[in-house]
């Protein structure tokens, strides 16, 4: 058997989360919920990928902006025109590409910032290991 994987971040606005990463990415919104034990929240993904990503929002707590640059989600797109795709559903929601910090991502990808400072790499190559 083979977990599944939830990667789970706080964040100080989920409109503007939801926006880049559903609207922006294409990622799906799986489920959303408020006031779970003083906490709002989003689990986006897509219905049969082995993993999520849960976004969490709590009222009166502020969170600190991504901690550095290379605080990294990586999406790998092998096929070009499915690559290509997504750049351009990021730009057409206003997201421009950010140089990365480590610029082995700029030779076959491109790199977003979040809403939290944190940043997501379409990388073109196949995921081979």
């Amino acid at each position: 058997m083979i977990p599944k994987l939830r990667v789970a971040r706080p964040t100080n606005n989920l409109a503007a989360v939801r926006h880049f990463y559903v609207d922006g990415l294409g990622l799906q919104e799986l489920y959303a919920f408020t006031g779970h034990g003083g906490f709002d929240g989003l689990m986006l993904g897509h219905a049969q990928a082995p993993y999520h990503l849960e976004f969490t929002c709590q009222a009166g707590h502020t969170v600190p902006p991504a901690p550095t640059a290379e605080n990294l989600l990586v999406f790998y797109l092998p096929e070009c025109l499915e690559w290509e795709a997504a750049v351009a559903r990021m730009r057409t929601h206003s997201y421009l590409p950010v140089p990365a910090h480590n610029a082995y991502w700029d030779q076959q990808g491109l790199t977003f910032e979040d809403p939290d400072g944190y940043r997501v790499v379409l990388h073109q190559v196949a995921w081979n290991f």
